[in-house]
């Protein structure tokens, strides 16, 4: 059987024209919504969400493209950018009865997310992004040496076909690859979660990599546009980060702050998988995001819980 998250139910909830997506959902109150990265699923949150959930309906959906969610042909070069997984995201909330959310992401969630935040500042109240720099800083400070540990995204940013094969002929080898790589400590994922993002991440390559082809181009396009029109994340944010920045020759506070006005950096004394390595300390983070003061008072939670549905 595969690992779930004890005491959330999995519904297929739709968010768009033929796309569904897989989503776990459990506990009550105001909402806060986790988005999973590469090379993972809803699983990875496995820890925090069943803190969360004791005063919060916690929603952890898979990403279009991932896990057991729908994975639609890329053929126009948005399916798979941040700005229409992130209209995911806002359509899976309406669909369980909420108006507005917090949004935590990390990795290729946190893209999502903070494309969510810039996009639907009325709806998201608060934001953290967990180990990652917004997409457009990202290959503005990959170079040279530094830019060999980002070799995946320059893989998947080529035109469709190679990648996909590439990755497909070993794909174990290179999503295992990441997930030795990434984490501090090994206990962190074990055999059963690890292998349920290996089969996960083997049947969804040409979605996995669509989605990085979007970082590299569409979604720098996006990104562009919000800088030239001084548009900024307007509610309060959380970054985690490894002790990363100063290691590859740049102020990732800096960076960020450039986005965000009421911006709270913390680095976190783990491995990039940090919601599975080091649990509590993302929880507190969160939690402390969640009592800052909202552009917004949240919405009311439905009478009836999003679970029961």
């Amino acid at each position: 059987m595969a690992p779930e998250i004890p005491g959330f139910a999995e519904r297929r909830i739709p968010v768009a024209d033929g796309v569904a997506l897989n989503v776990a959902v459990g506990g009550s109150g105001d909402p806060v919504v986790l988005l999973h990265g590469f090379p993972q699923t809803h699983l990875m949150w496995r820890h925090v969400a069943a803190d969360l959930a004791a005063d919060h309906t916690v929603i952890c959906p898979d990403l279009r493209g991932y896990g057991a969610s729908d994975k639609p042909e890329d053929v126009d070069g948005e399916t798979y950018s941040k700005r229409t997984m992130g209209n995911d995201v806002v359509a899976l909330v309406e669909a369980l009865g909420f108006e507005r959310f917090a949004l935590v992401g990390h990795d290729r969630g946190a893209l999502v997310a903070v494309r969510a935040g810039l996009d639907h500042p009325d709806r998201v109240t608060h934001l953290a992004a967990l180990d990652v720099l917004p997409t457009l800083d990202s290959w503005e400070v990959m170079q040279g040496r530094s830019a060999a540990v980002g070799f995946h995204l320059f893989l998947m940013a080529q035109p469709k076909g190679l990648p996909e094969a590439m990755i497909e002929a070993t794909a174990d080898a290179f999503f295992g690859y990441f997930l030795d790589l990434w984490v501090s400590s090994p206990d962190a994922i074990p055999q059963d979660v690890r292998d349920a993002y290996l089969a996960a991440s083997r049947a969804a390559v040409p979605s996995i990599v669509a989605d990085y082809r979007a970082t590299a181009t569409i979604d720098v396009e996006h990104d562009e546009a919000d800088r030239r029109a001084g548009r900024r994340l307007r509610m309060p944010v959380t970054v985690l980060q490894q002790d990363w920045g100063s290691a590859l020759g740049f102020d990732a506070a800096a960076r960020w702050r450039a986005w965000a006005d009421d911006l709270d950096h913390r680095t976190v004394s783990s491995g990039h998988f940090m919601a599975e390595e080091a649990p509590a300390e993302v929880v507190k983070a969160i939690r402390d995001l969640l009592a800052r003061r909202p552009t917004k008072s949240p919405a009311k939670s439905p009478a009836k819980s999003p679970v029961d549905g």
